[in-house]
């Protein structure tokens, strides 16, 4: 059997696997029972709810965390993985197996630390998905936490002199965590999850006349300029601002959301985008709305691209009145 032969079965294998996954309708009961238990206790928060999901779902970053500490948990329990085995060897003094020993633990309590927070925050993503891609995540947490399980189990065991044994433990809980990170990436690199979803950028640095202001009844309204998307939406009696059309998250049409208090709201999760800037208010989105350059002339809006900036001289001025 040649390397291609072996690799495109191995691919369809898991294409299988995940589709099988996703067509598990049974799980949506416990999935949103589980959605429900993390609502309630977000909710419990009272005024700090939004800063702590905020924090989770990476806003400071602009950028996911589930992602980092998850490479963090993997390289920490891959050294683990990789001293154990380096403690096996033949031929080795005992201080040399004592050391090696020593910094396998030590760096499995960092990969069990390092998979508690990967946890947190991942299911704090997960909430927000749906269908297929919910089933695959709630199998991948699953799966994860099974194989945490197993190293806090390890731990306690090399703690009490159960070397061999926490070493097996160990190794098992890795092929395990092997076999959740597959899950994980095909959330990632065939759903989108996790990523940045507002598409292609506004790049023209012309102002570009794009409807009439009377068009604006207090929602964002879609238009479209050199075939990208965009949204326009009155901030103030004289005011507009115009964004992305897509929300970063899991692009929902934010045509479909609304303006308040200063805010644009995603009309399927909720994030919050501020009026001014697109920032990240208040997510599951984590990175900004994309966010142009919008004035109103002779009772028409007008708009240019984010290059107008660097290009033309602007200020970087993302609203403006009427001229």
């Amino acid at each position: 059997m040649t390397g291609r032969t072996r690799s495109g079965r191995l691919q369809g294998l898991g294409a299988r696997v995940l589709a099988s996954i996703g067509r598990q309708e049974w799980l949506d009961r416990p999935s949103y029972r589980l959605e429900h238990l993390l609502s309630f206790a977000y909710n419990g928060l009272g005024g700090a709810r939004n800063g702590v999901t905020n924090a989770l779902h990476g806003v400071w970053l602009g950028h996911p965390v589930h992602p980092p500490l998850a490479s963090l948990t993997s390289g920490s329990l891959g050294t683990t993985v990789a001293l154990d085995a380096l403690s096996l060897l033949p031929g080795q003094r005992l201080t040399e197996v004592r050391n090696a020993s020593r910094f396998a633990g030590r760096a499995l309590g960092v990969g069990i630390l390092a998979s508690v927070g990967s946890a947190v925050t991942g299911v704090t993503d997960w909430q927000h998905t749906h269908e297929a891609d919910r089933r695959v995540g709630l199998v991948h947490g699953l799966v994860n936490l099974a194989a945490t399980a197993l190293y806090a189990q390890s731990w306690w065991d090399r703690r009490r002199g159960r070397h061999y044994r926490g070493i097996a433990l160990t190794a098992l809980g890795y092929g395990i965590t092997v076999a959740g990170s597959y899950l994980g990436g095909a959330l990632v690199f065939e759903s989108g999850i996790g990523i940045d979803r507002a598409g292609e950028r506004l790049r023209t640095t012309e102002w570009t006349p794009v409807l009439s202001a009377d068009s604006l009844n207090g929602k964002p309204v879609r238009v479209e300029v050199d075939g990208v998307g965009l949204v326009v939406c009155r901030t103030g009696p004289d005011e507009v601002a115009a964004f992305g059309a897509l929300c970063p998250h899991l692009a929902a049409p934010m045509a479909d959301g609304w303006v308040d208090r200063g805010r644009l709201v995603c009309p399927w999760h909720g994030s919050w985008f501020s009026a001014d800037s697109g920032e990240v208010l208040r997510g599951p989105s984590a990175a900004p709305l994309p966010c142009y350059e919008a004035r109103l002339v002779d009772g028409t809006v007008e708009v240019r691209g984010e290059a107008a900036s660097a290009v033309g001289g602007a200020t970087g001025i993302r609203k403006g009145g009427a001229k």
